[in-house]
């Protein structure tokens, strides 16, 4: 496959061909992540691949329930992890830091530049991958099952094999909806209307044309589909809730120090 036609090709697979991916071919995807650019070169994250059917089974809670979890052959959780550099440091006496907020965003950038990566080999070599928010929603499950220590976060992760299924590409908001020349201009209403004017029938149609997903809205009265999005699928409850987990493991995992 072209990477291009990998680029615009991309849909999220949630079903999966009960087939293992090679070792050489699944080495040759990890390797594409580990290429990714990286802050100051300093690659603070680690990959955690994760295959081992028990051990799915427990994500598969902590991932919301999710099924591609358990069907894929392949779990792939990438962390922001200072857990190493810091070690290496002591180990040539240099000063041990890298327990702050900062850190812990350059770790996550990092590990998210690779997982991308990664995805992309993946999708150009025939795979399926659908990223799951779970895995920072409920990091503090994920990580004691994935035996993650201090100062390493699970950020961001997929499933991972060969696609049994083949959904519709998503439609994307215009360019001209996302993209700033120079600086940032904020939006009018009528550039917001016009910019989520296909998103808006797109978007409702999808919803409508599935049977448990247009009960749901009728049940709760939605109307459109920025009350899906706001009341139905990322509730201001759930989000308070997801934060404060994050939060709470940040500082037990040590990168909340402020002095």
């Amino acid at each position: 496959m072209e990477l291009k036609d990998a680029i615009y090709g991309h849909r999220s697979i949630r079903e999966y061909e009960d087939r293992e991916i090679s070792p050489e071919l699944l080495e040759e995807i990890l390797d594409a992540g580990i290429r990714a650019s990286s802050s100051g070169n300093m690659q603070t994250y680690s990959i955690v691949v994760t295959k081992d059917k028990e051990l799915k089974e427990k994500l598969y809670i902590a991932h919301m329930e999710q099924s591609m979890v358990v069907d894929a052959p392949v779990l792939v959780t990438f962390c922001a992890d200072f857990n190493r550099m810091r070690k290496w440091l002591a180990l040539n006496d240099a000063p041990v830091h890298f327990d702050n907020f900062m850190s812990l965003m350059i770790g996550a950038i990092d590990a998210t530049l690779a997982a991308q990566n990664c995805a992309l080999a993946a999708e150009n070599a025939g795979l399926g991958i659908c990223y799951m928010g779970s895995t920072l929603a409920n990091c503090d499950q994920i990580g004691e099952l994935l035996n993650l220590p201090e100062n390493v976060v699970p950020i961001v992760g997929f499933s991972l094999g060969y696609p049994a299924e083949n959904p519709a590409p998503r439609d994307r908001l215009p360019m001209r909806g996302i993209v700033h020349y120079d600086q940032y201009r904020d939006y009018s209403e009528e550039k917001i209307l016009e910019i989520y004017k296909d998103r808006n029938e797109k978007g409702w149609n999808r919803y409508m044309e599935v049977p448990r997903l247009k009960e749901m809205t009728e049940q709760l009265g939605l109307k459109n589909l920025a009350q899906i999005y706001s009341v139905a699928k990322y509730t201001k409850e759930s989000h308070l809730e997801f934060s404060q987990t994050v939060l709470n493991y940040l500082e037990k995992q040590n990168f909340m120090n402020n002095e």
